[in-house]
């Protein structure tokens, strides 16, 4: 029914954490650590269905969605971006739906393929990152 102080605490400092990270971000930054979260969910509800543990599974599988979702998927620019802000928004789509399909079914080939996806990504994003110095 009661958390531990020490969870509540940590939970906080989690929270005061990741709070301080975004603020002072770049917009740069700020999609670097949108894909380090994504990645840490899929990882996680990964963990959470081998473990047969389905709540967890399906919180993670959420917090990844609405990563894509709410976060990712809306700081494309169309316009700007052309083809590839729209293959971009192609792959996020992908991966949502791939994510839904994991949750619903249990399938952890669906989360395999929502990380083979979204790492090259993440680590292209790194890398651009990297030259331009942020």
């Amino acid at each position: 029914m009661f958390t531990s102080v020490s969870s509540r605490s940590a939970t906080a400092y989690q929270r005061v954490s990741v709070e301080t990270s975004v603020s002072g971000a770049s917009p740069y930054q700020l999609v670097n650590l949108l894909f380090q979260g994504l990645l840490r969910h899929v990882g996680a509800a990964r963990v959470s269905l081998a473990r047969g543990d389905l709540a967890a599974k399906g919180e993670h599988i959420t917090k990844a969605v609405r990563i894509i979702d709410e976060a990712l998927k809306p700081a494309l620019n169309s316009e700007a971006g052309g083809d590839i802000a729209a293959n971009l928004s192609g792959l996020y789509g992908y991966c949502s739906l791939r994510l839904t399909q994991a949750n619903l079914l249990n399938d952890e080939a669906a989360l395999r393929d929502v990380l083979r996806v979204i790492e090259p990504l993440a680590d292209g994003w790194k890398g651009i990152g990297e030259k331009v110095g942020n």
